[in-house]
């Protein structure tokens, strides 16, 4: 299980501060929505002058027409990213169109489907898909593998069932972490590093227990530990 670090503070200064002083850790830095609008390109390199063994997971969760999503896929090609990932919900033929476009890549990122937000309650998903977010989870990461993804972005809570349905090299990432019981903020379905462990989980996304803290270095080497 590895850890990723959401880099999700106001500016772009803050969130360079908060990677100087995780510069020694073997880490996967999430990028998401806002800090990559805010910040761009200029961003990731600068992460990667800090420490050029950082991997980067852009958290952009693609979502259009099946054309318009692999070309954005193609030209995320361009970022120098390690990792990053479309809504599963776009459909089967998106997914299988992004892939598609990127056979031709030796080296492409890891590409991940998304599945059930985790700031979905049970109701709120229901009203959204009029399914349960287990069900719905697990049929949209089987769409994911049949079109030739790595693996989805889904809580905890799912990911051992989604192993079950696909494959054990089938990757879940899950965000909601709250690895020593801090608050759930806007997250619904959060889990402590214990239960990611017992549900096969691959990468565990973890942001305001860390750069909320007083010393973040402290608790990244805390966690690492657990992992």
């Amino acid at each position: 299980m590895q850890l990723c670090v959401a880099l999700d503070l106001p500016s772009m200064s803050e969130n360079l501060e908060l990677v100087k002083k995780l510069r020694d850790y073997p880490l996967w830095l999430k990028v998401g929505l806002r800090s990559y609008i805010r910040d761009g390109k200029p961003f990731l390199d600068e992460i990667k002058k800090i420490n050029s063994s950082f991997k980067i997971f852009l958290d952009l969760k693609l979502y259009d027409i099946p054309n318009t999503m692999a070309d954005s896929a193609e030209s995320i090609m361009q970022l120098n990213v390690d990792m990053f990932n479309i809504h599963a919900s776009a459909g089967k033929r998106a997914m299988s169109e992004v892939m598609s476009r990127l056979e031709k890549y030796e080296d492409r990122p890891i590409v991940l489907a998304v599945t059930a937000l985790t700031s979905f309650s049970e109701d709120e998903f229901s009203a959204v898909y009029s399914e349960t977010i287990s069900t719905k989870a697990d049929q949209f990461a089987k769409d994911a593998y049949e079109a030739g993804l790595d693996g989805v972005v889904s809580s905890v809570f799912e990911s051992n069932s989604i192993k079950n349905i696909t494959s054990d090299n089938f990757l879940t990432l899950t965000p909601g972490i709250r690895p020593f019981g801090e608050s759930s903020d806007d997250q619904q379905r959060v889990a402590t590093i214990e239960m990611a462990h017992k549900e096969r989980v691959d990468f565990i996304v973890v942001g305001r227990p860390i750069y909320k803290a007083q010393n973040p270095s402290e608790v990244v080497e805390k966690i690492l530990k657990e992992l």
